[in-house]
């Protein structure tokens, strides 16, 4: 399994200025991302439960699991656009609580609903390993463990990363980074090229001994670790955070980012049209396609046509709750599929779309039942710039 989590995920819309007069204004709201983020996360779910005919798109939900590197790589775009070049430090309490708001309710949330799933835990493991996962999972560690990653709740092994880089943010938003658009595109280059070195490695030293082609299904612990942990997703997050600073120092016009956008997009298609097939497994997991990502990110970070197709207000709500969708929406479907539900209910033939709706109701429900009021909640006591 290669889930994504769309973060895996800071808010969209610009965070609040700081209460005083020095503050910095606010940045511009960025819907057209809050868009983007809604059909990554309909591709993930289709990526772990592929609907039927759907030949023309099967090579982009095939290797969807390529989305988890562009939700880290937003969550770095946008905590930098947000927090970057700010007048006053940035309040680390404040920011983590407002980052643990957002992350841990839902969180709970899932692992909540899908508590028969440890059912399934204790038959698949050793004792050792269940008790281990049943105490790091709560605590967001289990994404350290490459056999453990994907404990109780597959998809979440993507939050023990957000825990890294969330923790990390607030001293790496203060390092010198370069001022000048060339050579914040130079240090975004570079630091693409680093994360793509271990995963290079792999391809040449083979550590796990696998005999055939790497593929969505393979496994092995060097494998699963470069997939699964951490670390593996630093130098993505990093590139996010040049790439926020990169758009305020950019000064595109609407013409400039709208080819942006349509040559990204024109890229990306053609590359899955014609070179998917072609490329390693190991590859595009470790962020092959990021530079593409990036020129699409900057390409919708502005007005301009193409932006407005990704702020169709249906896309920009189910962007609202993407993190919702993406958190729920394996064990759901997963539950639905065990219990024979649509069976049961007696609309199997309108399956799989009925559980997909479902599903999607159900990230809606969580989202203003559950994310919204417990993030507001843990934020009333102190107003701050970390909301």
């Amino acid at each position: 399994m290669n889930p994504v989590n769309p973060t895996l995920q800071p808010s969209i819309a610009p965070a609040p200025a700081v209460a005083q007069s020095s503050a910095a204004a606010r940045r511009p709201h960025l819907p057209a991302l809050t868009g983007l983020r809604a059909l990554l996360a309909l591709s993930i779910m289709f990526f772990h439960y592929t609907p039927p005919h759907m030949r023309l798109l099967y090579p982009l939900i095939d290797s969807a699991y390529v989305f988890v590197g562009f939700f880290f790589l937003l969550s770095g775009f946008v905590l930098a656009y947000n927090y970057a070049d700010r007048p006053t430090p940035l309040v680390k309490r404040d920011f983590w609580r407002a980052r643990f708001g957002r992350l841990y309710p839902i969180y709970l949330l899932s692992l909540a609903i899908s508590f028969s799933m440890l059912q399934a835990e204790w038959h698949a493991r050793t004792h050792t390993d269940f008790f281990t996962g049943l105490v790091l999972t709560p605590l967001l560690l289990q994404g350290w463990s490459p056999q453990l990653a994907t404990f109780w709740n597959t998809v979440a092994w993507t939050l023990s990363a957000e825990l890294l880089l969330y923790a990390t943010f607030p001293w790496l938003i203060r390092l010198p980074w370069p001022k000048s658009p060339a050579r914040l595109i130079a240090l975004l280059v570079a630091i693409w090229a680093l994360g793509l070195v271990p995963h290079s490695l792999y391809i040449l030293l083979n550590p796990d001994h696998l005999a055939a082609p790497i593929n969505r299904y393979s496994s092995g612990y060097w494998l699963r670790a470069l997939k699964y942990t951490p670390l593996s997703y630093a130098c993505t997050f990093l590139v996010g955070i040049a790439l926020g600073k990169l758009q305020t120092a950019l000064a595109l016009t609407t013409r400039q980012r709208t080819l942006v956008a349509a040559a990204s997009l024109l890229a990306l298609a053609a590359f899955y049209a014609e070179a998917i097939s072609h490329v390693p497994f190991i590859l595009m997991h470790g962020g092959l396609l990021m530079p593409l990502f990036a020129a699409l990110i900057v390409g919708l970070s502005g007005p301009n046509p193409i932006a407005s197709i990704f702020t169709w207000r249906p896309l920009v709500l189910l962007g609202q709750a993407s993190y919702c969708l993406f958190l729920l929406h394996f064990n759901f479907i997963n539950m639905v599929r065990l219990y024979h539900v649509t069976g049961r209910l007696h609309l199997a033939a309108f399956d799989p779309w009925i559980t997909y709706a479902a599903t999607v109701l159900l990230a809606f429900a969580a989202y203003y039942l559950v994310e919204e009021p417990a993030r507001k909640a843990l934020l009333r006591r102190r107003p701050s710039s970390a909301r």
